[in-house]
């Protein structure tokens, strides 16, 4: 039988501690996200991740915001963010930096998530707004285009759930490096 660890059990590092760690050199991009919950759900899974940090682009909310602490917990305090209303000026700004950006997205030449490999190099994420998507200026702009494969009849899943599901596999693909 398997006992549920206490909170006390857990070995949680602090909010210092946590900003003080080596990051796992992801950048998420939030594009016109509309939902607070979801951008709530954004800060909680990257601080989850060890991400470095979430750049909130156009009509998507600023902490602090009680709909976002909502499903954040408190993650807007250790995940380092950004806010910029134009997500093309920080596509541009990462790739000057040295970072691959992809947008997550369904399109033309789409690589599948299953197939990308990812070696732990400076990557950005960007995430579009829950019924357009990301906007075709940026995916455009991006290095290319990541797609997680989908089975069922409805096509998509929910902005906050497909950045988990990318979350946990490029992690898992560092973790294991």
């Amino acid at each position: 039988m398997n006992r549920k660890l206490k909170l006390t059990e857990l070995n949680r590092v602090s909010v210092n501690e946590y900003k003080q760690q080596d990051k796992t050199p992801i950048i998420v991009i939030l594009d016109n996200i509309r939902s607070l919950n979801n951008v709530g759900s954004f800060f909680r899974t990257s601080d989850a991740f060890n991400i470095e940090a979430i750049y909130l682009c156009g009509i998507t909310a600023t902490p602090p915001h009680r709909e976002i602490q909502k499903t954040a917990l408190g993650a807007t305090d250790s995940v380092d963010w950004f806010y910029n209303e134009n997500t093309l000026e920080v596509v541009d700004v990462l790739q000057t930096k040295g970072y691959k950006v992809y947008a997550i997205e369904q399109a033309e030449n789409t690589i599948s998530l299953e197939s990308f490999n990812y070696n732990n190099e400076p990557i950005a994420l960007v995430f579009g707004n829950e019924v357009k998507g990301v906007e075709q200026k940026v995916v455009d702009a991006a290095d290319g285009c990541i797609e997680i494969p989908q089975f069922g009849t409805k096509h998509s899943l929910n902005v906050s759930i497909s950045y988990g599901v990318v979350a946990w596999h490029l992690v898992n693909q560092a973790i294991k490096k």
